[in-house]
Order: structure tokens, then sequence, then C-alpha cells
């Protein structure tokens, strides 16, 4: 039996405004208690993380699930950005795409990503797979304090 996990801050990092809807809708579904926050591109997320402009009451997030196509900014290069900056590498990250190129999957990993999950398009497989990142990231593993 899990016990119910202290409640985190979650960044999607999600350009596609039906895929966040989605997501935020797969929270609500399982009743997930953290609180979701979005960046529609790289540049966005990068501001948010680092507390800059209409950001500078953000939250540290425990977790980060990142598209790799996004305006701006692309994923890799953010998450690349992300794992060589020494106030954010601890931040675990879950590359959530629609991808399933073995280039962006080895890319990914050579970046230093936690996880890599490919999006499931069906919405009740999609709902499952955040259910079991949300169940992974905040029941079973330890996360650094912020």
């Amino acid at each position: 039996m899990t016990q119910a996990a202290d409640p985190i801050d979650i960044l999607l990092v999600e350009d596609d405004p039906g895929d966040v809807l989605m997501t935020q809708e797969a929270f609500e579904h399982h009743k997930i208690r953290n609180a979701l926050h979005v960046a529609s591109d790289g540049v966005e997320a990068l501001e948010f993380l680092n507390r800059e402009g209409r950001f500078k009451a953000a939250p540290r997030p425990g977790l980060i699930l990142l598209d790799l196509n996004l305006p701006r900014k692309d994923g890799r290069e953010l998450l690349g950005e992300i794992k060589q900056n020494p106030e954010l590498r601890t931040i675990p990250v879950v590359v959530l795409t629609t991808s399933e190129a073995e280039e962006d999957i080895l890319r990914s990993y050579d970046l230093h990503a936690n996880a890599y999950v490919a999006k499931p398009v069906d919405f009740e497989k999609f709902v499952e797979v955040i259910r079991k990142i949300d169940d992974f990231w905040v029941t079973v593993v330890k996360l650094p304090h912020r």
C-alpha cells in the first residue's frame, strides 16, 4: 500500500493546447493533488524556472514534463540547458512527446532526461500514462528538497 505523498509543483512544457487540456483532465480524472503549471515553449519554461518576468513568484517544480517539439526553444535545447544548470539539474525531467524516433530517445538520454515516455493518442491510455508518471515520480521516488 502506497502512502499519499505531499503535493509537488509540476511544470508541463507543452505548446499544443489540446495536449495541455488532456493533461489537466488526466490530473482531474485521477484526483492528482499536485499543482500543474504550464509553459508553452522553451523560452517561457526557462523564465519560469529562473523566476524571471511574470514568473518572479513561480515555485521550483519537483518534476518537469517536457515535450520535444516546441516553438522558440525546442525541448532538446531546453533539456540541455536545464541539465547544465547547477540550480536546475536536480529537477527530474520526463520527456513526454509523440515522437518514438530512436534518435530522439537517444538524444534525450544523452542530455540526461530522467525518463522518455511516448505520448499515447488515445485519451484513456494517456490518462493512465499520466497516473503512472505521477505515481512513480511523486509516490515511489524520493525527490530532493527544494
